[in-house]
This record gives structure tokens, sequence and C-alpha cells, in this order.
């Protein structure tokens, strides 16, 4: 296809989270992918873990499309990255689920993005135990917004042929296309942690996993149909421009199953501006490259592998040597727990960290932070000077067990300053957040954007 001609796309969406969104966007993906079609994937909204199923379905790089937490030049430059024969996006949560709008900035809703690029949503109903009840939630759905592009509906998890045919019998007067009927079966289901699914690259059985639900698309969707009823987006794309300076010119990145939440549009957004980005495996007791002015620790599963990275001394001690050199070191929610004195796993036992940052974190005393942050930076980083404004997301169970340093505003030689201010989503104040001594610096807060 011609890469100036935008491809058709879609969105799969679902009326609230838990309908199998995930699992059908997913095997949309794979069994267009073994049709030998070129699929282009995204995620709506801040998720690390879904994203790399849909990499594995279409063997490219998903990504991800945030309205709340990105500028619209930003999402917009990044829709116009989408090039192949269709795209295929996932939704977050519920279709209408988001967070409030500062009237400059969209909710970051399913619905907003639809609204925004005209790509015509497929919604997902779990419809396990109802039957006609079934025409009150999808009428309900498709005339909330009469704006918004519904294409049609797929079924899921149904109890069989008499079921379905239930279910079509109450939908045909609402003259609502139905793209497949989906029946239960737990050969699809996948296993979950505290965070989500469990990883795609973690899961030795990935490959025959992503051929059972190529399998169950062609069985029981239409994808014909589906196809057909993708339409490009329709807005102009935006020039791109880059999101985040970046850490240094030469970038060492902590990339395994303990630190595996990493945007791909902040790592080509380093790239575009000239940085050079290598890659390490602190779980392989990797040092960071001795030539690196920058090394960045992202989110992940540190707690799971505390004992390792306990006994991890060279990648320890390569830390410690970039930080005496005055290279920056920083921090993302996992990353920032490894760069701590400490980790306090779920059984209770206290893992030896980096301890470059005076922190302790604790799994035993679990405690949800999750939303989305507008975030001001108090000292001066490499993302800008102080009162850099950025956004971003928090989603993390571990608690604190002791912090050390925060001086209010605090210095940046060793005194153990916090770095960034922060306030939800509805504009309440989180208060000072994170550490920084000397060069290293991190936080509980994930980077998506500058405002």
């Amino acid at each position: 296809m011609n890469a100036a001609v935008p491809p058709p796309g879609l969105i799969v969406a679902a009326p609230a989270s838990g309908s199998g969104k995930t699992t059908l966007a997913t095997a949309i993906m794979a069994a267009l992918a073994r049709r030998g079609q070129t699929v282009a994937a995204a995620k709506v909204g801040p998720d690390y873990i879904d994203p790399r199923f849909h990499e594995a379905a279409t063997g490219g790089t998903s990504t991800t499309l945030d309205g709340w937490a990105m500028r619209p030049e930003t999402r917009a430059a990044l829709v116009a990255t989408l090039t192949g024969d269709i795209v295929v996006i996932e939704g977050v949560m519920g279709l209408f689920d988001g967070a409030p709008s500062d009237g400059l900035i969209d909710d970051g809703s399913t619905a907003a993005l639809a609204r925004a690029t005209g790509w015509p949503v497929v919604l997902v109903v779990d419809a396990a135990r109802q039957a006609g009840s079934i025409a009150a939630l999808v009428h309900g759905f498709t005339t909330f917004d009469p704006a918004l592009p519904i294409a049609g509906v797929i079924l899921n998890r149904v109890g069989g042929e008499r079921h379905a045919g239930m279910l079509r019998d109450a939908l045909a007067p609402l003259g609502m296309p139905v793209f497949g009927a989906v029946p239960r079966t737990e050969e699809i289901e996948r296993s979950s942690r505290h965070l989500g699914l469990v990883q795609a690259q973690e899961d030795p059985m990935l490959s025959a996993y992503l051929d059972r639900l190529a399998a169950l698309a062609e069985r029981h969707l239409d994808l014909d149909a589906l196809r057909a009823a993708a339409r490009p987006a329709v807005f102009n794309p935006s020039t791109y421009t880059a999101s985040i300076p970046p850490l240094g010119n030469r970038i060492a990145i902590a990339r395994d199953d303990a630190f595996a939440f990493l945007y791909p549009h902040l790592l080509d957004g380093w790239r575009r501006q000239g940085a050079g980005l290598g890659f390490f495996s602190p779980l392989a007791d990797e040092a960071p490259d001795a030539d690196a002015d920058a090394v960045f620790l992202p989110g992940g599963y540190p707690e799971l592998h505390g004992g390792r990275l306990a006994t991890a001394e060279s990648f320890r001690a390569g830390l410690a040597a970039a930080a005496e050199r005055d290279a920056w070191v920083y921090g993302e929610c996992g990353g920032f727990m490894a760069l701590g004195e400490g980790l306090v796993g779920g059984d209770g036992a206290r893992h030896r960290m980096a301890g470059l940052l005076p922190l302790v974190t604790r799994f035993d005393q679990r405690r949800l932070h999750l939303g989305y942050r507008a975030i001001t930076t108090r000292l001066d980083t490499p993302f800008g000077p102080a009162g850099t404004r950025l956004r971003g997301h928090e989603f993390h169970y571990s608690t604190l067990g002791q912090e050390g340093g925060g001086q209010e505003g605090g210095g940046q030689e060793g005194e153990g300053g916090r770095p960034f201010v922060a306030s939800d989503a509805r504009g309440t104040a989180l208060g000072p957040l994170g550490l920084m001594v000397g060069r290293t610096f991190g936080s509980y807060l994930h980077v998506i954007d500058r405002e």
C-alpha cells in the first residue's frame, strides 16, 4: 500500500473491562496476519502488557495512542506511522471510560479516539448470562453518542448455537451487524498477575497460543466483513515532534523480564533526536555500557526477581560506576525500586538493591496506586529545567517502606531532592514525588509526553 494513503482501520472496544477485547483484538490481528495481511497494531491508553501480544501476533510494533497523556500533535504523528494493509486498535476499559478533561487534552477514552480519527468501533459484548437484554445494552451504546462510528458487534462467551441464535434475533431489529459469535472456551484464557496479564515474552508456548487465537477467529468471526468495515483515519497527520528529550547522547537501557515496561514512541523519539541506544539485562547480571552517559531502568516486575537482582554484582557495580562518572541514572516505577537500598518481597524477605537512592520499597504491604498524572519537574533533569511540565501515569502495588532525603526543593548534590510534583487527572495535588541524589533520580511515575 502507498504510504501516503492512510490504511483502513478499526477499533476493538467493549462496554466494560473484562469483556474479552484484548483476546479478540489479538485474535483478529493474528488471523489477518496469517492471511498475509500487514497489520499495524495500536493500543488506546497507558498499557505495557497488551501491546506485546499485539506485536507477537503481527510481527510489528504496537503503538500507544493516549488522548489524555499525549499532545494532539504527538498522537496525530503516531497515527501517521501506522502503515500497512489494515490498522487494528485495541481500546481501553469500557468504550466511554476516560479521565476528566482539562479542555486542552481529551479524556483518553476509546470513544474520544474514535471521534477524532473516524475509525469505526467494533463492540465486543460479553453475552454470558443474557439473551434479549443484549439488545438494550447495544442500543444504549450505539445511541449514547450519535457521532460515534460503531460498525457492529462481536458476541463473546456465547453458550452455544441456540444461545447465539437468541442473541442474533434480539439484535436484528437494531440493524446492527454481528461480526461473529465466539463460544466460551478455556483454551484461550490467559493467567494474570497484579499488573495484568503475564507478559508475552514469558510464555514459552506463545506461538501455539496465537495459533489458537487465529484459528478461533477464522472459525467464529467474519474476517472479510471486519476488513470491509475498516476506514482510514480522517484527520490530517501532524509533523513528527519528539516528545521527551533523551536522557543523554548514549543511553544504556535495562530490558528483560524485570524491566520490560517501555513505550516504543519514547525510544523512537530519542533516536530521532540523535541519541544512541543500547540494551542490557540486569537479570543476566549485565552492566550498562561503560561509555553510556545515561542509564534508564524502566518499570517492570523487579519484585518477582528480587533474589536474582540481589546477587547481580556486575549490574550493581555498573550502576555505581555510572553514578560515579556523573552519568544520568533514571528509574521509573520498578526501575526506581531497583535504585533503592532494598526491596521487600511479598514473602517479607528483603533483597539488596543498587543502593543509589535512600529508599526501601515493600511488596508485602500492597496498595494500588493507579491513574494519570500531570507532572512538573522541581529540579533540573534531562527532561528539562525545573518547571518542565510532563504527562504520564502511575500503576503499582508496592509501597514505600522508608524513604530518605526529600528536602522540599532540595539540592542536586547529594542531599536527596524531590525531582517531581504531580497531581491526578482531577487536579488533586499529590505533592512532591521521587528522589534525586546527584544525577541519579527516579519515581513511581511513567512519563509519556510533555505538555
